[in-house]
């Protein structure tokens, strides 16, 4: 019966990539959504911080994040808002822009991979196989807007789910690893959402670090006002 599996998985026909993609895009940010994450940076040194968060989103460009742990960061935030992204400070009582490629409050993901999971927007996409994982389908991706969070990706996403993610290696233009996902703990939330509750992000240039990013708890239902995506909100 496995033979039988695994011959047919391999003489399936590849899907169409950039529909592979947008279910990718789908498992790991629905158009609307209200989260608690956290997510736990390992450093060089051996020690860890934590930060607690409450994320939501509007539609493919908006997503705004409160942080509550630990004390030194509580009360900032950070707002994206179509290409344009903004930490506020609350002991300075205003914001400062972000790039999209500068590491998200010092761990190994970047602004982008936790803001900006829009990849059928942001890269072409050609799809493989990977003959050591007949389950999945092996995704080729390449930057075609500069917001992108890296120039190149290759994902292995699952064939059922198709597009459930399940690995992820993030290079440079020359072909460099930076940096390497892997997604677990797939979890039903409800309301139809379902998706990997755990990424593990390693540093691929310091490979000391790593960063946990955990989906505590999800509503896809929760639809935020216009107004909380401004700058005038930030702080209140």
């Amino acid at each position: 019966m496995l033979l039988t599996t695994l011959t047919l998985l391999t003489l399936a026909a590849p899907p169409d990539g950039k529909e592979l993609l947008a279910k990718y895009d789908a498992f790991m940010s629905p158009p609307n959504f209200k989260a608690t994450a956290l997510m736990t940076a390992h450093r060089d040194d051996g020690t860890t911080r934590s930060y607690k968060m409450t994320i939501v989103k509007a539609g493919a460009d908006r997503n705004r994040i409160w942080f509550h742990e630990p004390a030194a960061v509580r009360g900032q935030e950070i707002l994206r808002n179509g290409d344009n992204s903004w930490v506020y400070m609350p002991n300075l009582k205003r914001a400062m822009r972000l790039a999209s490629r500068d590491s998200f409050q010092g761990g190994d993901f970047n602004n982008a991979d936790v803001l900006r999971t829009n990849y059928v927007h942001d890269y072409e996409v050609t799809v493989g196989e990977d003959p050591a994982k007949l389950d999945t389908w092996v995704l080729e991706l390449k930057a075609k807007t500069a917001e992108a969070a890296y120039e190149r990706i290759k994902l292995w996403v699952g064939r059922s789910p198709a597009g459930m993610p399940v690995r992820g290696e993030y290079y440079t233009a020359s072909g460099k690893m930076l940096r390497s996902a892997a997604f677990s703990d797939v979890k039903d939330f409800g309301n139809g959402w379902t998706r990997p509750a755990k990424v593990s992000m390693r540093n691929e240039l310091a490979t000391q670090r790593h960063s946990d990013m955990v989906f505590e708890s999800a509503d896809p239902t929760v639809v935020t006002p216009d107004n909380r995506f401004t700058m005038s909100d930030l702080g209140r």
